[in-house]
């Protein structure tokens, strides 16, 4: 996610909190949609869907996140 941004992230991650834990959820929701998409844990297309909607919506604070970060 992001490799324009890789150094960036590092830095973020040890330095925000809030940065922290927007990329855990997210890589937590990304894993469990992993998992629903391959059947490993039981879920219906609304509910796979659902959490991808949720996903992106942190992948969109945590890019603004790295925006703000990067122009300053």
């Amino acid at each position: 996610m992001f490799p324009e941004y890789r150094d960036l992230i590092t830095q973020l991650k040890t330095t925000d909190r809030h940065f922290l834990n927007l990329f855990d959820q997210h890589n937590e929701l990304d894993q469990k949609i992993k998992n629903m998409e391959s059947h490993i844990e039981p879920a219906s297309p609304v509910e796979i869907e659902t959490l991808k909607k949720e996903k992106l919506a942190l992948k969109d604070e945590l890019y603004g996140l790295l925006r703000k970060a990067s122009a300053a």
